[in-house]
């Protein structure tokens, strides 16, 4: 008795969390203006520590979390009619990345010509950030490639380079779903241990509230006057793509593809957009992305696969709206005019380019691949990246939650179309996240 009353202690509302998340959201802002306007210098650090702490503690789990979790989900496929039927799933899962990019860059260059952001801005950046800027390596075509396969597996690691992690996933995923019994142990550790590390994030994630106080605060602490500032079209350009593609473009595949009503996919997934919005991290996000998938009727097999996919490739946010909004910013800047054949060429870029975006950094590859791509020169991207630079923090937490949905959505639809949809299971109230772990605790 006493043990079932302490597990109902540990778990936690969904309402009453989303109520904290949205509270600290306003609790921040006003500590970061309060800091931005005072100078008060030790309020800013505080909320930067909270904040960094914070991502810190989520950053170092997202590696080793999509690792196994791609092997174990890999594996899982067995379970829906072998390997004919895990290569269909994983064409059809390509395809709706496809399509999804290619509709999220269309909906990016339509807002960014109707907003013009940009045009008639005269800025001087930061020399301090323009040189930042200049000192990283430029996206091209090459980044695919020559990061895709590591030095060795422990570097990988160590470097933080989530698309050789990836790689690496799917090889030993595929070789151990074609050594069958052989490979068990090794499949059930990768099970164990992604168990581990979700129970981990799951009591991690419960801190949100904190964190978002921190990185809210932070941010308005840090940037707070150029909210407002002559960077608001490029926001409102950004936010305005993705609003359209969270909540027109989404809601519609799913009413008319996956016949999933809009409203439950909202009122299952807010939370996990929320959490992402804020912590500006698809890996961080992937646990609740995952539960989501799964509370949207998606079998676990599948899921266990496609969104730890989704959640290094599938990222209609950062690599087709920001990089199409971006590149028309960058063009009014120095007065560089753009056609057809240049809005052709975004598009192009978006859609079979997007798969290097899991390189080095998402939407800095993948805008300067795509400015590289219509020729603009080096300092002119250099400065204008510089520029938007300064609100990229508030720029990523819109692209950021654009990619979760997206990376709910795509398993969600292909699911249907392959007759594995559980739509008893859909019809159920979503399972706060650690609830299924602290039943077995």
């Amino acid at each position: 008795m006493s043990t079932t009353a302490g597990r109902s202690r540990l778990r936690f509302n969904p309402k009453l969390f989303a109520v904290a998340v949205l509270a600290s959201l306003v609790l921040g802002a006003l500590l970061g203006y309060v800091a931005k306007q005072t100078d008060a210098e030790w309020l800013a650090t505080t909320l930067k520590t909270i904040g960094s702490t914070f991502t810190k503690l989520l950053t170092f789990t997202v590696l080793p979390l999509i690792f196994t979790a791609i092997v174990v989900g890999i594996n899982s496929l067995r379970g829906l009619g072998g390997g004919r039927a895990a290569a269909r799933l994983g064409g059809k899962t390509a395809l709706w990345f496809g399509i999804t990019s290619l509709i999220a860059v269309l909906i990016g260059l339509a807002v960014g010509s109707l907003f013009q952001p940009g045009r008639g801005l005269i800025i001087e950046p930061d020399p301090e950030k323009l040189q930042s800027i200049g000192e990283k390596t430029q996206g091209s075509w090459l980044d695919l490639i020559t990061g895709l396969v590591p030095s060795n597996l422990i570097s990988a690691f160590a470097e933080g380079e989530t698309l050789q992690v990836v790689f690496v996933a799917l090889i030993i995923g595929a070789a151990t779903y074609s050594l069958g019994e052989k490979a068990a142990p090794f499949v059930d550790f990768n099970k164990a241990a992604f168990e581990v590390i979700q129970r981990v994030l799951g009591w991690i994630i419960r801190l949100a509230p904190i964190g978002t106080l921190g990185l809210i605060g932070n941010a308005v602490a840090s940037y707070g006057n150029e909210f407002f500032a002559p960077l608001l079209k490029l926001i409102g350009s950004t936010y305005v793509a993705c609003a359209l593609v969270l909540f027109v473009v989404y809601p519609l595949l799913l009413g008319l593809v996956a016949k999933v009503s809009p409203i439950r996919f909202f009122a299952k997934s807010w939370n996990v957009l929320q959490f992402a919005f804020v912590s500006r991290s698809s890996g961080a996000s992937l646990p609740m992305t995952r539960q989501t998938t799964e509370d949207l009727g998606v079998p676990a097999s599948y899921a266990n696969f496609a969104v730890p996919l989704a959640t290094t490739t599938k990222m209609d946010g950062c690599a087709a709206i920001y990089p199409a909004v971006g590149s028309i910013f960058i063009a009014n800047l120095f007065g560089i005019s753009l056609g057809p054949v240049q809005y052709l060429t975004i598009v192009a870029v978006a859609v079979f380019g997007s798969f290097a975006t899991a390189g080095v950094t998402g939407w800095f590859t993948m805008l300067t691949l795509t400015t590289a791509a219509l020729g603009f020169p080096a300092e002119v991207v250099a400065t204008g990246i510089a520029i938007a630079y300064a609100v990229d923090p508030i720029l990523d937490m819109m692209r950021t939650a654009t990619n979760v949905a997206g990376q709910i959505v795509v398993p969600t639809v292909v699911a249907r179309s392959e007759g594995i949809l559980d739509d008893e299971v859909l019809a159920r109230p979503s399972t706060p996240l650690g609830d299924r772990e602290l039943a077995n605790a």
